[in-house]
């Protein structure tokens, strides 16, 4: 279980880190430039599938803590 669990964790590691950032536009702001840094952006591609593999990693280490901690 702790081998799966360190497993899940590097790959998690190493998927945020791939996800561009949705803030890259925030230095703009504080410079008085850029309006468009709220703006919704739509996930498409190689940035929505990264997403979801996110969210299923992340879901899947919460669950697998859980399991841990009550055995």
């Amino acid at each position: 279980m702790e081998t799966l669990l360190l497993v899940i964790s590097i790959l998690l590691i190493i998927i945020v880190l791939l996800q561009s950032g949705k803030a890259e536009g925030t230095a703009g702001i504080i410079s008085g430039g850029s309006g468009e840094l709220f703006r919704e952006r739509k996930e498409r591609g190689t940035e929505l599938l990264i997403s979801r593999i996110t969210l299923l990693l992340g879901l899947s280490f919460f669950v697998i803590c859980l399991v841990s901690s009550f055995m």
